[in-house]
């Protein structure tokens, strides 16, 4: 029986380490749930923006205000509506519908009572003996009074005079009056029957109507309401029947009894009759939409070849609506195998762009690739700008800037801007490509979106967003320009395409939009992506905070301590390129926690005063060291303190050991051999997690240097040094930076600006003379 094992060979040891085929290590990844779940929300979003961007479909790259230098052909057969057009046929036909009337019962009741009136007009004429003697009624229905009823010229009254007499004339005497009256009422009927089938019209609503005399106009059958004739105005107006031409002014010289007495008949007729025809603009309208409904569309034929748009001109709307037309025609004769090869493509360059973007996050941002909520938000907002920009890049919104670069300048913010320059440019690539749109107009896009990242290494102040979105609409707008100069070689356009200009300031007004888009949505910004921007940390920064006023007066020495680590920590972390400004506010509130229980730590006891370990064992004071850190996490969290700050309560002290009393324990158990394993290290550590940033870790031996210098009675330079080199070493065995991405040559830096804020700290005085010593 062999004790030890069997010595391995060199050629087995080899063996032993080699970690498998790619396929084997592939396969390994996938097997792993985390990885398979942050692979399914790749896959689901990749689908969502395959889809949102219609890769099924050609890509339509023309705008309004293009050039066309070369012009363009029409590339298939097509037809198209020509709206210009059918808008005028539609007009020439709503102006060809004849206006609706309808007959008025009160009208058609006084032209059947018309003839009862005239009979007891012409008795009252033979009854009288003068012409003073007629009735004011009878006097007025003539139109013999100054200022008759519709007589615009009054005869001086002997004519009137004249009038009824000449009436009385043609009845003859009193005593066979009755019987001439009866006659000339039969005959008055007869002439006065057009009036009643067809009506008269008013020549106040002839004129409101805007009508002529040779318009149409219908009218509704008083039988049918489905019945409809058509009359002209001048066959309707009273004034124009009465005239010689007219339907009752031709019918005089069939009535020899009546013909004496037309020109009184006339103006009897004009004073008596009222107009019977109405206005009916419902029905009318209905006629108009019917008429409009029933008016085909004009369209314009177009044979493959034809120029569609001339060489050396600029897109209208209407030739944009003409090259519409052909898109869609075109798109139409794509059979289903195509565009299923097209969507296969374009799935297969989205894969592509993705697996690059998807490599840099894996290498450089672990944080945001290793976490599913925080990949989903990502993920979600590259998608959402994507579909955005493509489909408000059409006319005549335009604005396919505003989502891009809304979504770099918040990946700025919240993460860094090599991410937010890279992002940018494959959301920039997708749209440019999606659109159409030519390679100047990536660069138009890539150089407003890299404009609106470079000044954003840090934002002290909302005004700083709205500064940054007013000098990307300048780039925006000079961009524009010197593009549109190159592709059209023409100088001069600078002054005379005012077309150019309008689009240049309009997607430079669009560009500073963002500014104060991204400076509104800050603070939700920040809930969103859980991060903090300097802006909140200033505000966070203040002593006057409810949290820091509570500590200063409950644990004053940890107080201290915390603005004594926030100081050192900020410096160390500018030193390697880290957020000092995130460091030093951290440190303000890593150890919050301790103001739960301040007696029990050393820092917040006076001097001579018995600790309160004393009492304890080694497990429960280490029990109550270590709960400051949940503690922390509590009060930081009741009073809402964004993340990434918990994050470095939660942080600076890592899985670290509580030594002093692991020890004390050790020591208890090494009294009692029989109990000498009952102490266990798991313990005596902190619960963790690990600094999971540069900043975190930079925390970490910030604040047990800052504590462990205290302790040196001669804090001397040399001696400083090697106590920051023994802590910083040990934590990087202990492995307490294995999940950040702090380098063995920044902890060097970190620790060379740990040793200079310290030795600063410590400096020496010179003694005075008179100085006693203490």
């Amino acid at each position: 029986m062999r004790i030890f094992p069997a010595r391995k060979t060199r050629i087995s040891r080899i063996v032993n380490l080699k970690t498998g085929s790619w396929t084997a290590r592939l396969n390994d990844r996938l097997t792993h749930g985390d990885v398979s779940l942050r692979l399914a929300i790749c896959l689901l979003f990749l689908v969502i923006l395959l889809f949102g961007i219609a890769s099924w479909r050609s890509p339509f790259p023309h705008r309004l205000g293009d050039d066309a230098p070369n012009g363009i052909l029409a590339q298939v057969d097509f037809d198209r509506v020509n709206l210009r057009k059918t808008d005028l046929a539609r007009m020439e036909r709503e102006r060809r519908v004849p206006v609706v009337f309808r007959y008025s019962q009160e009208g058609a009741e006084q032209l059947r009572k018309l003839p009862f009136e005239l009979r007891e007009n012409l008795f009252d004429v033979v009854l009288v003996n003068t012409f003073t003697d007629l009735s004011a009624k009878t006097r007025s229905a003539f139109g013999w009074v100054a200022g008759g009823v519709g007589s615009a010229f009054e005869p001086p009254t002997p004519e009137f005079e004249a009038g009824w007499l000449r009436l009385r004339e043609a009845i003859g005497p009193s005593k066979t009056a009755e019987g001439k009256i009866d006659e000339l009422i039969g005959d008055f009927t007869q002439f006065t029957a057009p009036l009643r089938q067809t009506g008269v019209l008013d020549p106040k609503e002839v004129a409101q109507q805007e009508l002529r005399l040779e318009s149409e106009i219908a009218i509704v059958s008083k039988e049918d309401e489905e019945k409809i004739q058509k009359f002209k105005v001048a066959d309707l107006l009273l004034i124009e029947m009465l005239k010689n031409n007219g339907n009752l002014g031709g019918q005089w010289k069939a009535y020899q009894a009546l013909k004496p007495l037309q020109p009184i008949l006339e103006r009897w007729l004009q004073n008596r009759v009222s107009p019977t025809l109405k206005y009916d603009a419902q029905a009318t309208s209905q006629m108009i939409n019917q008429e409009l409904r029933n008016t085909p569309p004009v369209r314009d034929e177009y044979k493959r070849g034809d120029p569609v748009v001339a060489p050396g001109t600029v897109i209208d709307e209407e030739t944009l609506e003409i090259l519409r037309a052909q898109y869609d025609a075109t798109e139409k004769q794509i059979p289903f195998f195509e565009r299923i090869l097209r969507l296969a493509t374009v799935l297969s360059l989205l894969i592509v762009l993705g697996g690059m973007n998807g490599y840099h996050l894996i290498r450089n941002e672990p944080r945001l690739a290793t976490n599913v909520g925080r990949l989903t938000i990502y993920l979600a907002a590259v998608t959402l700008t994507t579909i955005l920009g493509r489909w408000l890049s059409f006319d005549p919104w335009r604005a396919e800037s505003v989502p891009i670069l809304c979504a770099v300048m918040i990946l700025a913010v919240a993460y860094n801007q090599v991410l937010a320059a890279l992002t940018g440019f494959s959301m920039t690539l997708v749209v440019t490509l999606a659109n159409g749109r030519s390679v100047g107009e990536f660069v138009v896009l890539m150089s407003a979106a890299a404009a609106a990242i470079v000044p954003l290494n840090q934002v002290a102040n909302r005004m700083k967003l709205v500064k940054v979105g007013f000098w990307t609409a300048v780039v925006y707008f000079l961009v524009t320009w010197g593009v549109n100069i190159v592709d059209s070689q023409q100088l001069g356009r600078l002054w005379t395409d005012r077309h150019l200009l309008a689009i240049s300031l309009q997607g430079a007004g669009w560009c500073f939009l963002t500014g104060f888009l991204v400076s509104g949505g800050l603070p939700f910004i920040e809930k969103l992506f859980g991060v903090v921007t300097d802006i909140s940390l200033l505000e966070l920064s203040d002593v006057s905070h409810p949290l820091l006023q509570e500590l200063v007066q409950r644990a004053p020495g940890t107080y201290s301590h915390s603005n004594g680590v926030a100081t050192i920590a900020e410096t160390a972390a500018d030193a390697i390129g880290a957020n000092g400004l995130l460091c030093r506010v951290g440190a303000y509130y890593h150890d919050i926690g301790k103001m739960m229980k301040p007696q029990y730590f050393v820092e917040n006891m006076i001097a001579g005063q018995v600790s309160r370990h004393e009492s304890l064992n080694p497990a429960m004071s280490a029990l109550v060291i270590i709960g400051h850190v949940k503690d922390g996490v509590e009060l930081a969290r009741q009073h809402n303190l964004p993340e990434p700050l918990i994050d470095f309560i939660e942080q600076h002290h890592g899985t670290t050991l509580v030594e002093y009393f692991f020890h004390a324990a050790t020591k208890q158990a090494e009294a009692r051999p029989d109990h000498r394993f009952e102490v266990q290290e798991s313990t005596y550590r902190y619960p963790g997690p690990k600094p999971q940033s540069r900043e975190a870790a930079v925390l970490m031996v910030a604040d047990a240097v800052e504590g462990a210098s205290r302790t040196l009675a001669e804090p001397t330079p040399k001696r400083i040094e090697t106590l920051v080199h023994e802590i910083a070493m040990k934590r990087l065995l202990d492995g307490q930076f294995d999940q950040c991405s702090l380098t063995l040559g920044e902890l060097a830096i970190v620790e060379d600006s740990l040793t200079k804020s310290l030795i600063g700290i410590h400096h020496g005085r010179i003694k005075y003379p008179e100085q006693k010593t203490a």
